[in-house]
């Protein structure tokens, strides 16, 4: 049995890709949503919101209502296939090229070596939050899940948990929003 869930946000728009199924644009021969999913390939059950689309491994869909109610919205939706009261549960975007299993590692120790803290998510340097990429503790999430979550952003839901904000180690933590930074997580590191 899996010691957490996952949530993974595969909406939006991409609109400064022009409009492009971002999730489906390929990095090292693999979607950004296949990345994402091998990252959580532990986890149970493994949620998607957003439109269906072929993936490598099974998922759970679902979709925000209605639809285009932005990133809290889609959250809760997701959060609505969970069935564990207790668990933790991963909330991520779908386009984090270099995410990892060992991303998920970290924020579980974190987790566990802090039983009172609501969450733990991954801090880009200099200590921003990347409020999606974060293990979160369903009773917390439930319980501050506001009643309207239509076009808000996640950070009114996550921000107010005080999470613990473990850094990135790696790219872990670059995602994909405009030319340049898929350029960049196509190019080689050398």
């Amino acid at each position: 049995m899996a010691d957490f869930a996952a949530v993974v946000l595969a909406g939006g728009g991409a609109s400064r890709l022009g409009g492009v199924d971002k999730v489906m644009l390929p990095v090292a021969g693999r979607t950004l949503l296949d990345r994402t999913l091998d990252a959580v390939a532990s986890a149970d059950p493994v949620v998607v919101v957003g439109p269906e689309r072929p993936t490598a491994t099974p998922v759970r869909w679902t979709t925000e209502e209605p639809a285009g109610g932005g990133p809290l919205a889609a959250v809760e939706a997701g959060l609505r296939l969970i069935d564990d009261a207790d668990g933790l549960v991963a909330i991520l975007a779908a386009d984090h090229p270099h995410l990892t299993q060992d991303t998920l590692v970290r924020l579980r120790a974190a987790l566990r070596e802090e039983p009172e803290a609501g969450g733990a998510v991954l801090s880009e340097p200099g200590g921003r939050a990347q409020w999606l990429v974060g293990l979160w503790r369903l009773r917390s999430l439930r319980e501050a899940m506001p009643a309207e979550t239509r076009n808000r952003p996640v950070r009114a839901l996550l921000a107010p948990l005080d999470p613990l904000r473990i850094d990135a180690t790696t790219a872990e933590v670059s995602d994909v929003d405009t030319p340049h930074d898929l350029h960049r997580a196509r190019t080689p590191k050398r």
